[in-house]
């Protein structure tokens, strides 16, 4: 009987022993599993940082080339009358954001730019330019977004020279959490007023730059003819993210399922 005990301790301790062993043995491979993946994941981040600059090398080159280009098409806007005032009313998301005094102004402006910062990841400028009026003595007003470490934004922007006896009502800078637009009874021009450093984890976005940028610069004349679908836009007042544009269609479905129609084409300039 002690014998057999004895042996049945011995193959315990002999389980014990190699089940100890198993283990160690495939805590190994884990690790040495998780290295070799951590090293797959190091060289795939590699990859997308040179991909990321080859990215931005190409926008380079393409934003010299966009460049006469737009200068050519400013040109000829200039001869168009109240085009940009025209774009911007057509445009669901900007129409309501023109006061009719902004409208006003609005009359004098000949040109609008969009230019990136030369190695395009720093920053970008929206540059709108004025006809001499009554209104401000400035013929340029810029607003720029410089990006700095750590998610930071730099905002900075034209301090307007308001005429004598002009200004903007309600021009204090509007302050709505999740978007920056003038509220509607607040002028556009309250915007340029709105320039505090902004954080990235304070979820903030100046919207009325993003949109400008990212739909109206890139193809004014849909928005002058007419031709956006509104429907795209429905539900991006208020919304807390930022803007992004979605692929815009030039016909609705009525009636029946296979008949469409075009929009109706309805433009009104002050």
């Amino acid at each position: 009987m002690l014998a057999d005990k004895g042996k049945k301790q011995k193959v315990g301790e002999r389980c014990e022993e190699e089940k100890n062993n198993n283990a160690e043995h495939i805590d190994g491979e884990l690790v040495l599993s998780i290295e070799k993946l951590q090293e797959i994941q190091d060289e795939l981040e590699r990859i997308n940082e040179e991909a990321s600059d080859k990215v931005l090398e190409v926008e380079q080159k393409y934003n010299e080339i966009r460049k006469p280009v737009y200068d050519k098409r400013s040109d000829i806007v200039k001869s168009i009358p109240d085009f940009w005032l025209t774009a911007f009313l057509s445009h669901p998301a900007l129409s309501d954001l023109l006061t009719e005094e902004d409208q006003k102004v609005f009359k004098y402006l000949n040109s609008l730019e969009v230019e990136d910062f030369k190695d395009v990841k720093s920053g970008y400028s929206i540059t709108f330019n004025f006809n001499p009026n009554p209104y401000f003595e400035d013929t340029k007003l810029t607003k720029t977004f410089t990006f700095l470490d750590e998610g930071i934004t730099k905002i900075d922007a034209t301090s307007i020279k308001w005429k004598e006896g002009m200004g903007i009502p309600n021009g204090v800078a509007y302050d709505k959490k999740g978007s920056k637009r003038p509220h509607a009874d607040e002028s556009f021009f309250s915007w340029f007023s709105e320039t505090q450093q902004k954080d990235d984890m304070d979820e903030i976005h100046d919207e009325v730059a993003e949109i400008i940028k990212e739909d109206l610069w890139p193809n004014p004349l849909t928005y002058f003819n007419n031709e956006a679908d509104e429907e795209d836009f429905e539900g991006n007042e208020g919304d807390d993210e930022s803007f992004f544009p979605p692929e815009r269609s030039l016909f609705v479905e009525v009636a029946e399922p296979d008949n469409y129609e075009h929009l109706p084409v309805q433009q009104v300039i002050a």
